[in-house]
């Protein structure tokens, strides 16, 4: 589970390069699947709705973690919805250049009862973040488990990004 972002990542590299060096292609920005956007920017700040594990082709990403879903298999849904995230900020923005910075993160685990690794699952999205944006990708966050989320996905994850001038 390693990244890119050592201490030496080069700050002129785009986001773009980045994710060609992660052989990352950004699908389609998801649709809401309820009564909501998936994003909001209000000034400088872009406030992004929970993303899942949603595959190109539509596939959710379902089950329980610490039941018949692995903390690897969740850290790359978590990674994956952290991707759909991008996807979005790209939508919104139509720049990734214009992120200053990931703020925070609230990653949201579906898990059995005494499942306690939720941190380890929402790094899947963190180290990606950080992969991507580098030094601006660190953030905030919280890891937190839920008895269950929207047709049972795996995990669920917001963000809040501030934007350059």
């Amino acid at each position: 589970m390693s990244h890119l972002s050592s201490p030496a990542i080069n700050a002129d590299v785009s986001p773009y390069d980045r994710l060609k060096e992660l052989g990352i292609v950004l699908p389609p920005a998801p649709s809401p699947i309820a009564n909501f956007v998936t994003h909001i920017q209000e000034g400088n700040m872009l406030y992004l709705s929970g993303q899942g594990p949603r595959e190109d082709d539509g596939y959710m990403h379902t089950g329980k973690v610490g039941g018949d879903v692995s903390v690897e298999e969740a850290y790359k849904h978590a990674r994956l919805t952290g991707i759909n995230l991008l996807a979005v900020m790209h939508s919104a923005l139509g720049d990734l250049r214009r992120v200053k910075r990931v703020v925070k993160l609230l990653g949201m685990v579906n898990a059995v009862p005494d499942f306690a690794d939720h941190p380890s699952v929402i790094n899947g999205c963190s180290d990606l973040l950080i992969d991507v944006f580098g030094e601006a990708g660190n953030h905030a966050r919280s890891a937190v488990g839920f008895s269950s989320l929207p047709g049972n996905i795996t995990v669920e994850i917001e963000a809040i990004v501030a934007l350059k001038d």
